[in-house]
């Protein structure tokens, strides 16, 4: 009996578990080790931030998806691998020994080498703490709308940009419009059911780029695009500005501040102060870092080939280049002969290779090389129920390519909803 364990739940990892149910393989114990039961979908967590999905609408339930697949799941976090005695360590559990491993834990937005960041800023990623924070911040925007909120996002690239924009939609939402808010200009928001704009109030949101233009990985139509988009609907656009602190602001004394009536009280600041190089300092109450993504440690402290940013080398079969019985797949991966950026549609596209590659090698069959696209097109939502398409030198902007972009993202969601009464044996 050979032991296959998979490290993370994310989308490769979805598709071989599901792709095991529909062909199993006899001798071959599954195991998954994953700090969650539901895995985010990375494509629609935007919209679910917007308010247009629910949370099980975007969530992969991971349990009833290893029961499909005859896989035993373990709720933990793999810290470590000892291929001295083949074993993976855990958090809490005791470890797990394998025969055959697959890695698919994704990555997390790099703050390590700003001081504060990780003390005071929110990360994109772990997905579930970020969302827990962010329906903490709507939470608190509806019990009270009188309240001001100034909000950073820092990194300006297609998940910054496109965070904010859905950012600014929900929040607009809780000020009363529901599903009439379209679009705006100069912070003022406009309401299709009664026609009427109105101007957002307490309501800052700051997005800080430290390059020249936003999104470089697109083109220059896609990039003045939503950076237009964005200064219209009143988001202030911070670019060149490289964030060197994050600083804690505590309460301060009213009779130190001429702006508050009552001395010898206190007067609330804000939780944070963004300090960049140039010397600006905005401050904020609540702050997301959406930065280039980084490795977790402990791939490369294990002994794993790496590249010069942790993630580990795969070889055109999503194999270890340093150790034969590890595979992965996903933003965690670096494929040596063709560097992508970090992006779902490629974790989506390995699953299937990564699923015969695995069977080849416990089957003792040779692999089967694998070419991710050269180019994809990305649909990028702007919050109010359009999208924009980016390819290459192609643009173009229409709510079509949302509707679109949602019946996709559904048809993928419903292969691990709609799963087989029972699953094939062997």
């Amino acid at each position: 009996m050979k032991h296959l364990v998979l490290i993370g739940g994310g989308h490769s990892h979805a598709i071989v578990l599901k792709m095991f149910g529909l062909k199993p393989l006899s001798g071959v114990r599954l195991t998954l080790i994953s700090d969650v039961l539901y895995a985010p979908y990375s494509g629609m967590l935007p919209g679910h931030v917007a308010g247009f999905y629910d949370y099980d609408e975007c969530h992969i339930d991971l349990r009833s998806l290893a029961e499909f697949a005859g896989c035993q799941i373990l709720v933990d976090r793999a810290i470590a691998i000892d291929f001295s005695k083949n074993l993976v360590i855990c958090q809490t559990r005791p470890p797990v020994n394998f025969d055959l491993l697959s890695v698919d834990i994704g990555s997390t937005p790099a703050t390590l080498s700003v001081p504060g960041a990780a003390e005071y800023a929110i990360p994109a990623k772990p997905v579930p703490e970020f969302l827990a924070s962010w329906n903490q911040l709507i939470s608190e925007r509806q019990n009270h709308p009188e309240k001001p909120v100034r909000i950073a996002i820092v990194g300006g690239g297609a998940g910054g940009v496109e965070l904010a924009l859905n950012m600014q939609s929900r929040l607009a939402k809780e000020e009363g419009f529901g599903s009439g808010f379209c679009n705006g200009f100069n912070g003022w928001i406009f309401n299709n059911t009664t026609g009427k704009f109105k101007q957002e109030e307490g309501l800052e949101i700051h997005l800080f780029h430290s390059g020249a233009e936003l999104m470089p990985g697109h083109n220059y139509r896609v990039r003045h695009r939503l950076k237009e988009i964005l200064i219209s609907r009143g988001i202030k656009v911070h670019l060149m500005e490289k964030v060197r602190a994050i600083e804690n602001q505590e309460m301060i004394e009213i009779a130190s501040n001429a702006q508050c009536p009552m001395p010898n009280a206190q007067c609330p600041m804000p939780n944070s102060q963004i300090c960049c190089e140039s010397g600006l300092k905005v401050e904020c109450e609540i702050i997301f870092w959406v930065t280039q993504a980084s490795a977790a440690h402990w791939i490369k402290e294990s002994g794993l080939a790496t590249d010069s940013k942790g993630f580990m080398q795969v070889n055109d079969c999503l194999q270890s280049v340093s150790h034969p019985n590890v595979f992965g797949a996903g933003d965690i991966c670096a494929m040596v002969n063709y560097p992508r950026p970090k992006a779902g549609v490629f974790a989506v596209r390995q699953g299937k290779p990564l699923f015969e590659n695995l069977q080849h090698f416990l089957l003792q069959k040779p692999l089967k090389p694998f070419a991710p696209q050269s180019k994809y097109l990305a649909l990028i939502g702007t919050g109010n129920k359009r999208a924009i398409a980016s390819r290459g030198n192609f643009m173009w902007e229409s709510p079509l390519l949302w509707y679109w972009k949602d019946w996709i993202d559904r048809q993928f969601m419903q292969k691990f909803s709609n799963l087989p009464k029972t699953r094939n044996t062997k």
